[in-house]
């Protein structure tokens, strides 16, 4: 960390304006060196020339100073606000190196914050979802979580563990003091404890399918028009149409905002019996993912039975075609041809998103890396009921040392790779 790092912060590609961050130790020298005039004022926006270290101009730009430790990292930092064209920011980058900067790795500034108290773990993790966040629930989650809601949380298990350790260890570091027994309220609240984590685990796999998105299948029979309502649906032409059956033999993906929820529809093979192995491999990938899927829209179009599906998941009885024959009883009609019934599919799934990530909250855990850490807490709790004294104290230990690593209060340095190498350049 005593190295001065830059990134391009804003978008790559042609724009009106580039952002390009410094931070480090010596950021205010080379800010210094490349513009003319007095240094800006802390936190003041001021136009400056920028110049090469041979004198060349390179652009004019606005320079903002952010001394340490109040900025984003905790160290001196910059922004500088070019003109968005390639050349500029090419030519600003080179002039950085040439004067003592290196570029950032992915997710180095925030490595810092971090490192320098600015933000604890979970709400480094937030950062890098809430740059990723595609709809509105999922930049609400992650926008909780980096205003603490976790950490808050896992702050208050951990202290709340931390009275029961004392207790115990006061037990038996002391026996000939006339200390109180452990008593039912003792029991009680570590009980209480596990029941909160555990439930809390339990709603943190909602947390996690908010963050990644929902999964929803089109399934049937070949040309019941799995693909025209996948196309209608994403609002493009997505997947291939044709009257010939088979023509979908791989799953199709596509991203999409359902009432502002992250979904990923899937187009898959007609389901049939065929002896041609490509369409068999496609039918059996399509039952892999129905199998696999939070919601699943099976499909019939007239004078075809919807599928026997083997599926956990949602099912939406879909009758497509509505255009040409009235839809079956107890299914939704639409025509993926003229539109009709569109917007109460999109109504019905969106409820059944609603459904499947209900539970999903800022406070809970949103990664795997979190849900594992908070399984080996609630275990070691779970362990310390029915434990002996000696080790109870120790399960209590394991279990505070578990919740730490979700916030990085403790020693986390083998983990820190895996957190951060999943960020973006300039964050």
């Amino acid at each position: 960390m005593s190295d001065t790092i830059f990134a391009l912060a804003s978008g790559a590609g042609r724009a009106a304006v580039a952002v390009l961050r410094l931070s480090g130790p010596d950021t205010d020298r080379i800010v210094a060196a490349l513009t003319t005039g007095a240094p800006p004022r802390a936190r003041h926006a001021a136009l400056r020339v920028l110049r090469d270290p041979s004198g060349e101009v390179l652009d004019h730009a606005l320079v903002l100073r952010f001394p340490g430790p109040h900025s984003y990292t905790g160290e001196d930092a910059a922004e500088l606000q070019l003109h968005g064209g390639r050349g500029v920011v090419q030519g600003v980058a080179r002039a950085l190196v040439t004067l003592g900067a290196r570029p950032a790795e992915a997710g180095e500034f925030t490595r810092r914050a971090f490192r320098n108290g600015r933000m604890d773990l979970a709400q480094a993790e937030a950062v890098a979802d809430l740059a990723a966040a595609e709809t509105e629930a999922q930049r609400r989650q992650a926008l909780g979580q980096l205003e603490g809601a976790l950490s808050a949380r896992c702050a208050d298990w951990a202290d709340r563990i931390a009275l029961l350790l004392a207790e115990e260890e006061a037990r038996l570091d002391f026996p000939d003091e006339d200390l109180p027994e452990e008593n039912a309220a003792h029991g009680a609240a570590l009980a209480a404890l596990a029941a909160e984590i555990g439930a809390a685990l339990a709603a943190g796999q909602a947390a996690e399918r908010l963050r990644d998105g929902l999964t929803v299948a089109i399934v049937g029979a070949p040309n019941v028009g799995k693909s025209s309502l996948l196309n209608a649906l994403a609002g493009r032409d997505a997947a291939i149409v044709s009257a010939r059956a088979g023509t979908t033999r791989d799953v199709v993906e596509v991203r999409m905002d359902l009432r502002g929820l992250p979904v990923t529809l899937l187009d898959t093979a007609g389901l049939r019996p065929t002896e041609d192995e490509i369409e068999a491999e496609g039918i059996r990938r399509t039952l892999a993912r129905a199998r696999a899927a939070d919601i699943v829209l099976s499909v019939a179009a007239p004078g075809m039975p919807h599928p026997d599906l083997p599926s956990s998941a949602r099912i939406l009885r879909v009758a497509n075609k509505a255009d040409l024959e009235p839809g079956q009883a107890g299914a939704i009609a639409v025509s993926a041809h003229t539109g009709a019934g569109l917007d109460l599919l999109l109504d019905r799934l969106g409820r059944a998103g609603e459904e499947a990530l209900e539970g999903a909250a800022p406070s809970g855990f949103a990664n795997a890396r979190q849900r594992a850490a908070a399984r080996e807490a609630l275990d070691a709790l779970e362990r310390a009921g029915y434990a002996q004294a000696e080790i109870r104290a120790e399960e209590l230990r394991r279990a505070r040392f578990a919740l730490g690593r979700i916030t990085g209060r403790v020693d986390v340095e083998d983990i820190l790779d895996a957190v951060f190498s999943r960020f973006c350049i300039g964050k």
